[in-house]
């Protein structure tokens, strides 16, 4: 989750992109391609620019997609409070995933009344394992609790997210039993640490917490978002495909960052933006331009000129 002001969305030096190449029957391996029916795509540093602003041309393409059949999910690790930038955009169902998967919202009731249809939580236990794991595998980590309905930090966390915590506390005490929030569901712990490389930080965390909580990234600092086992983009958008009797090969998602990778190696056809981490441009199948040159809008353009 990246924090909500303008930020350079990659991490290391990408390789040029290359232009989406589209066929209306055959992929570039020369497997057939199968319409579409659903486009998943990730916000920042994928659909939205860096000034967090939606282009016309993103505007215009994502609404000539849902004309044309074509549902769209914005699959996100924004919590549904930060959803307003996207809030105009939603066609249809007005469904989004958001918290990297541990909640599918509906926007259409318009910023500040979002209706939580879905929520895969991470358990307090699981929560306070990882926390105490990674305390002692990276002193000096600090954390945050983004739950539906409430953002709790302890004092030595930064303001990375533009906004007030509920309450400030030790993360220990946050999560205890009867710790602040009780009866709400956590959707995911934040861990930042203030020195370390964020690939080795992401790195370190996995092998400390293991199958207890997943683990990933999507700031270009070292900010990790601790989910529920099992909880991750690809698997809530499954479910989500599975509910419409939407196959995998079906859908077309993008995205820029590692909290990325298992949605886009799940998707029949997926693109790593022109700005992405080096890990997303080895697990699409595809490649487009940059965000800041409407990468989404240049694939979706041509999706529907395949079916012309």
């Amino acid at each position: 989750m990246r924090d909500n002001a303008p930020v350079t969305s990659a991490t290391r030096k990408p390789e040029p992109p290359a232009s989406p190449k589209l066929s209306a029957s055959f992929d570039q391996k020369g497997a057939a391609v199968v319409p579409p029916r659903l486009i998943a795509t990730d916000l920042d540093g994928t659909l939205l620019r860096d000034d967090k602003s939606v282009s016309p041309r993103t505007v215009a393409a994502l609404a000539a997609a849902e004309e044309a059949g074509i549902e769209v999910f914005f699959v996100t690790g924004r919590p549904a409070r930060w959803m307003d930038v996207v809030s105009d955009h939603v066609h249809g169902h007005g469904l989004a995933i958001c918290g990297n998967g541990a909640a599918v919202v509906d926007l259409h009731g318009g910023p500040g009344a979002h209706r939580f249809v879905k929520v895969r939580d991470l358990a307090r236990q699981n929560a306070l394992d990882a926390v105490g794991l990674l305390r002692d595998a990276a002193p000096g980590t600090v954390y945050a609790v983004e739950q539906t309905y409430g953002f709790y930090q302890e004092p030595a966390y930064p303001k990375l997210h533009m906004e007030i915590p509920d309450t400030l506390a030790p993360a220990e005490e946050l999560l205890a039993p009867d710790g602040a929030g009780t009866g709400q569901p956590i959707l995911k712990i934040l861990a930042y640490h203030p020195t370390l490389d964020p690939d080795a930080f992401l790195t370190v965390a996995r092998l400390a917490i293991g199958g207890r909580a997943t683990v990933t990234r999507s700031s270009p600092s070292a900010l990790l978002e601790i989910s529920g086992p099992g909880v991750s983009k690809a698997s809530t958008l499954a479910l989500c495909c599975a509910e419409r009797g939407i196959s995998h090969e079906q859908v077309v998602a993008f995205g820029d960052m590692p909290n990325d990778v298992e949605m886009l190696t799940w998707a029949g056809r997926s693109y790593a933006m022109g700005n992405a981490h080096p890990d997303v441009l080895a697990a699409a199948s595809g490649r487009t331009v940059a965000n800041n040159e409407d990468g989404v809008a240049v694939v979706i353009e041509a999706l529907l000129g395949e079916r012309r």
